[in-house]
This record gives structure tokens, sequence and C-alpha cells, in this order.
């Protein structure tokens, strides 16, 4: 049996490092590939950004998933000891006397493999195999670098980049094209307008009051995700995160898009709190408003697809005077639910009270 023992930090592990493992499985007859992250890597640090072992080791599995005669080993991840290729070899092939092993490396460290520990044994123990240059190039460093600047999707399997965002781990932001994508799956279809000019309104009104448009954009983008969700889907939602403490009604149904879409943008794309803050309030508004709050809230009401009577004076004050507009949004809202008949929220007269105050 000829064993290769891919050996990494895998932090995180990337396109560039399957493509690479697979290539020379294939051209040096592997019968099975070992990829073994790493747990505490004797010749560096880890970078501070790195994240725990259970959540490299999982993104490893992620990676290799659909790699034939693969197995991602927890040999070193949840050791607390300097891990060393000798030792990790003898343990491979005490588990598989019979086999010979061949050990993937890259450039640098077939260069340096002389300075490993006991290199001479380590040497008698496995046969190098040079990892081939012909693939996505690109390192991990790299790639951590990119993903604060909402980079890096191309090289990271779906499965490890909605992780990745999910925990945001390496401080990473979501590609816009992407939460884009995600976002317009959970949503009505003809919903899609309304979100994409609410998206872009506020930009412009964070723009205007000094707001990170970055937030804006975020929350925009992901205010109405639970929107088409029923009465019950949204009680599940509510139950399954803990947030049961508030007795809702059928009638409150219109709110709870606002409540669980707050939830889900922070269990599942791990935005800020200020973030889903604004997506919480942006229905009915709140005392105590944070002036993305306020950008969420106006944006939502004169994006440039509303259409009603009071709509183009709306807009005009929203860039003159956000609290002002605040004001009259909610106003509007009060007066609609009385011509209606329908029932007022707390929120809505502690938010109106506020800002008049």
């Amino acid at each position: 049996m000829r064993i290769g023992i891919f050996g990494g930090a895998f932090n995180p592990p990337h396109i560039g490092h399957v493509q690479a493992a697979q290539t020379a499985a294939l051209q040096h007859n592997l019968d099975l590939l070992i990829v073994v992250p790493t747990g505490t890597p004797p010749h560096k640090a880890l970078a501070p950004c790195t994240p725990e072992p259970e959540k490299r080791f999982s993104m490893t599995k992620n990676a290799f998933c659909d790699v034939r005669n693969s197995i991602i080993s927890d040999i070193e991840i949840y050791s607390t000891d300097s891990n060393y290729m000798i030792n990790t070899a003898a343990s491979i092939q005490a588990q598989y006397p019979d086999a010979t092993l061949y050990l993937l490396v890259g450039n640098d460290m077939y260069d340096s493999l002389n300075t490993w520990k006991d290199s001479e044994n380590l040497l008698k123990a496995v046969t190098p195999i040079l990892l081939p240059r012909d693939v996505i190039n690109i390192s991990s460093t790299e790639l951590r670098n990119m993903l604060p600047d909402r980079k890096g999707l191309k090289y990271l399997s779906d499965t490890n980049y909605s992780l990745i965002i999910k925990h945001r781990l390496y401080d990473a932001k979501p590609d816009w094209r992407w939460l884009r994508s995600r976002a317009h799956s959970l949503l009505d279809p003809l919903r899609i307008p309304h979100v994409d000019a609410c998206e872009k309104e506020a930009i412009r009104l964070a723009e205007r009051w000094n707001v990170d448009p970055d937030d804006a954009q975020e929350a925009a983008i992901l205010h109405d995700i639970t929107k088409k969700l029923d009465f019950s889907e949204n009680m599940c939602i509510i139950a399954e995160h803990g947030n049961d403490a508030v007795s809702y009604e059928k009638s409150d149904e219109k709110l709870l898009h606002s409540i669980t879409g707050a939830i889900l943008a922070q269990s599942v794309f791990g935005v800020s709190t200020a973030v889903a803050e604004a997506i919480r309030w942006h229905t009915t508004g709140r005392a105590g408003m944070s002036t993305l709050d306020k950008i969420i809230y106006i944006a939502d009401y004169i994006e440039s697809t509303r259409d009603f009577p009071e709509v183009e004076l709306l807009r005009k004050i929203a860039y003159e005077n956000i609290d002002a507009a605040v004001i009259m949004g909610l106003e509007i809202t009060l007066k609609d639910l009385d011509e209606r008949g329908l029932k007022h929220n707390d929120a809505t007269y502690d938010a109106l009270n506020d800002q008049r105050a």
C-alpha cells in the first residue's frame, strides 16, 4: 500500500491545497492520502487570528470531502505538544505496518527537509514527493489577508466560505455578490427589487450621515431575509435561538421578520450586533435608535420602488435631517395603522416619543 502524508496548518484550507494533493496522489499512484492538519507547529507560531483546532479540523474535512481515498487525521490537531513529522510518520506506520509512506511537501519545505527534527531517520521512513506547481497558486497567508477585504471567495469551498463568514473567522467580511446571492435565495423573487433598492439607498444615507457604509449595506441586504416565512416558521426560529421570552400573537406576523431576520443575520451570516439591531428595528423603530438604525429604517421607507403621497418629501428630508425623517416616517406609519384599524406596536410609540424629546 502506498500512502501519502500531507501535513500543514491548513489555515484555512483552500482549493490550491486540494488540487496539489490530488495531482500528486494521481501522479505517484497513491492508494491512500492522509491529510494531517497541524496542531502546534514546531517551526513557527500560528497566525494570531487562527481559529480553534476544532474549526480548522472541520474546514480541512470540508475541503477534502470529495477527494477519493483520503482521510483527515486528528493525530496532530488536538495535541498540545510540538508536532514533529518523525513522530507523525511513526504513528501512521504503526497503523499501516506494511505500507510505504510518502511525504507531500512544497518547494520551500522540500529544500529544508534536512533541517527537520531527526531528518536522517525521517527520510528513511518516508519518501518526499514534491507537490506540483501547475495548480492554483495561493498561500493561506495571502488568503487570510484577502478575507477582511471581502476577497478570496474563489479559493474556498462554499461550505468553508460559509463557515468562515458565519463565525467571521480571520476577521472575514462577506463578498458582496455572495451575500446578495444568499439573501436573494431566501426571498420571494418579487421582493428582490425592493431589497436591491434599499441597499443602494442605505449606502447613500450612510455616506451622508457618516456611518460605516459596509454596515449599512450588510443590514440592507439582509433586512428582509425571513419576510416570506409564515407565523409558525418565524416562531420556530425565535424558539430555536432562545428568544421566546416575549409572547407573540398571530396579529404580530408582519413584524416577526424583523426579529427573525436579525437572528439569522447573526447566526448564519455573522453580522455585528449593530447590524443585527438595525435589522431588528427596521420596521417599528425603537427608543434610542442608533444612526445606523435610522438609516435602515428610512432606507426601507424611501427606496426608489416606494410610491406613496409623502415619499418625495420624505426623501428630501432624509438627506437634510435624519431625525426629522424618522419622526415623519413614524407618524406616517401610525396614521396608516389608524386608518386601517390595525394594532399599533409599542416600540413605534416609544421611538416617536424618543425622537420628539
